[in-house]
This record gives structure tokens, sequence and C-alpha cells, in this order.
């Protein structure tokens, strides 16, 4: 009786995480066109494959990294900070995030400063 119920608790765990699995694959399908397209220099393109992906799975954050730097490539600082943000706040140990918004940052807060003058 108790293996029966394992059982049934196992079945419904991965019958729960093959959704997930889905769209983290269709999501990772997302990214990696965004990124094809971005080197032929077509950004509109890829962000709209990046927010494809964020959409299909909100926790990827390979998803919002590179739609902030897309945001930032293309003026939409705003955009790209909340992207950054979210991308941390996802994982906030990853090294390349991190370093990403670190450099977005420091340019940005130097420019934002001489044009204040």
């Amino acid at each position: 009786m108790i293996l029966r119920i394992l059982g049934f608790a196992l079945v419904m765990a991965i019958a729960s995480a093959t959704p997930a699995l889905a769209q983290r694959k269709l999501a990772k399908e997302q990214v990696e066109f965004g990124i094809q397209v971005a080197q032929r220099g077509l950004w509109r393109e890829a962000i709209y494959r990046w927010e494809r992906a964020a959409q299909l799975d909100p926790t990827y954050v390979a998803a919002f990294n590179n739609l902030a730097v897309a945001y930032e490539h293309e003026g939409q600082l705003a955009k790209a900070r909340e992207a950054y943000e979210k991308a941390l706040a996802l994982e906030p140990e990853n090294a390349l995030v991190r370093q990403n918004y670190d450099l977005f940052k420091e340019i940005n807060d130097r420019a934002t400063q001489k044009s204040g003058r």
C-alpha cells in the first residue's frame, strides 16, 4: 500500500515537472534564436525572442540577461535596468549577470553625471 502511494506521488511529481521542463526547452530555443539574430545585428528581433523566452519561463536568467543587454544596446535603459534586476533577483550570485549589470551601472551613472552638469 505504501509503495502504491509513493509510486503515485512520484508519477504526480514527474507529471507536474514536465510542463516546466517543456517551457524551459521552448524558452531556451527562443534564447538561442535571439543570439543568432543579434549576431547579425537584428536587435529588435532578438528582443522579441528574449521577451518571448521570459514569458515562457519567467525563471530563466539567460533570457533576462540577454534582454537587458539588448535593451541597453537599443538605448532602452530603464528596461535594461529592470531586466538586469530581475535576472539578479532570480540568481543573485550569477557572476555574468553581476558583471554586466555593474558595467551597465558604471557607464550609465557616469553618463547621467555628465548630462546633469
